[in-house]
């Protein structure tokens, strides 16, 4: 069986340092251009340098994005690109691109390239033409089922790489070929610009009727009609692993580190304890699915791996996210009396209860016993985000655990 990777995303460098310490085997990255993450606040060159070698000096890979699908103005930047990654690098290219593939290929040579799944990857016969052009890894398009990726490792040489999404957002378009942004705001998705249209709320309107809009109520929030539920497997990875995929592959560059801490911590305990044996695997089956539960999040599916969704299992949802944990902040340091520094990212108060969460899988719920500013100042509150302030709690904290709290 192949050990896969857990491989999670990061769209900051504060967010690259949580996946790492929460249990990634690689990380993947944007930078300022050429990424489909436009909106994400993405990693400056000298970010990426620090990233990486936070990363690496923990054993753990990162990967550059660059896979938008170019027009012809985008080719020279993309050149230009690469020759900067050439001091900064990552371990990988990940890229859809024919055109900037060849850039690659040519720029930097001893990188990595694994093509991503905006290429629509879904069958064999694309995994042996990228691999005879020099591909160490290919992403399947999410529309594959684990009959057919079992299909294309059979057929595909030992050496080459499958790479799958196993949690996170799906797109309504095949694997990311959406035109709604374009045609409505004239951001293009595929440039990294998406506005996410599937996720706003539609009313309808007859055509005798132009601009009467009648309301479609799917909830008491309104009507999300293209709106996917999030792809979640984290019960399935003995089926994942026995398929023989190599990297694991969470979605969201642009989620909270809360999100990818949660996310990272339940699916590496899942792969261990199935590698260690089944039976520790379903003991703590429980575990996994109430821990990712804890994220922000809408209703989840499986989405294609059992074959295309029928009425029972419809991947499409007429709800908008779940939030059942808000995140407070991630602890930077610890000072001489004690007190935990953190950059608070929502309001809490003296005397809530809280949650600590740690890299081991431990949760400790606390009070906040005090609050103190960068002035030296004790507060009843932190009422403002991006403050930094010390807090003192009930449990000893430790850098890097984050602190967050239930919502009724």
């Amino acid at each position: 069986m192949r050990k896969p990777e857990l491989l999670m995303p990061a769209g900051s460098l504060d967010v690259l340092r949580t996946a790492v310490v929460y249990g990634a085997d690689a990380v993947y990255i944007g930078g300022e251009a050429f990424g489909l993450r436009a909106k994400a606040h993405n990693f400056s060159p000298e970010e990426m340098r620090e990233g990486i070698r936070f990363a690496h000096d923990r054993g753990v890979k990162v990967y550059v994005t660059a896979n938008i699908l170019a027009h012809n103005q985008d080719l020279a930047g993309v050149e230009e690109y690469f020759e900067q990654l050439k001091s900064v690098g990552p371990d990988a290219l990940i890229i859809s691109d024919p055109g900037v593939f060849a850039v690659a290929r040519r720029v930097l040579p001893q990188v990595e390239v694994h093509i991503s799944t905006q290429a629509n990857n879904t069958n064999y016969g694309t995994y042996l033409f990228w691999h005879e052009l020099g591909a160490r890894r290919v992403v399947s398009a999410r529309e594959l089922s684990l009959e057919e990726l079992k299909e294309i490792r059979g057929r595909i040489p030992e050496d080459m790489e499958i790479e799958t999404f196993v949690h996170g957002a799906m797109c309504i378009s095949y694997s990311g070929r959406c035109l709604l942004s374009n045609f409505f705001t004239g951001r293009d998705a595929n440039q990294g610009a998406c506005t996410h249209p599937c996720r706003w709320k539609y009313a309808v309107v007859e055509e005798t009727r132009p601009g009467e809009y009648m309301p479609v109520y799917e909830n008491d929030r309104g009507t999300f009609i293209f709106n996917s539920k999030d792809l979640c497997m984290v019960e399935h990875i003995p089926e994942l692993m026995e398929a023989g995929i190599d990297s694991f592959k969470v979605e969201g560059r642009m989620k909270t580190a809360l999100y990818v801490a949660t996310v990272a911590r339940a699916y590496r305990k899942a792969i261990d304890d199935y590698r260690e044996g089944p039976q520790v695997f379903q003991k703590n089956l429980e575990w996994y699915k109430e821990e990712i539960g804890k994220c922000t999040n809408r209703e989840f599916t499986t989405g294609f791996f059992f074959g295309k969704p029928d009425s029972d299992a419809h991947i499409y949802s007429s709800s908008t996210y779940v939030k059942n944990y808000t995140y407070l902040g991630t602890i930077e340091s610890i000072d001489e009396r004690g007190l935990g520094l953190l950059e608070q990212k929502n309001k809490f108060s003296v005397g809530e209860r809280i949650e600590v969460m740690k890299p081991d899988g431990r949760n400790l719920e606390t009070a906040v016993r005090e609050i103190w500013n960068e002035d030296g100042e004790r507060q009843d509150s932190a009422p403002h985000a991006r403050q930094l302030v010390y807090v003192k709690l009930d449990v000893q904290t430790e850098k890097f655990d984050i602190l967050r709290r239930k919502e009724v």
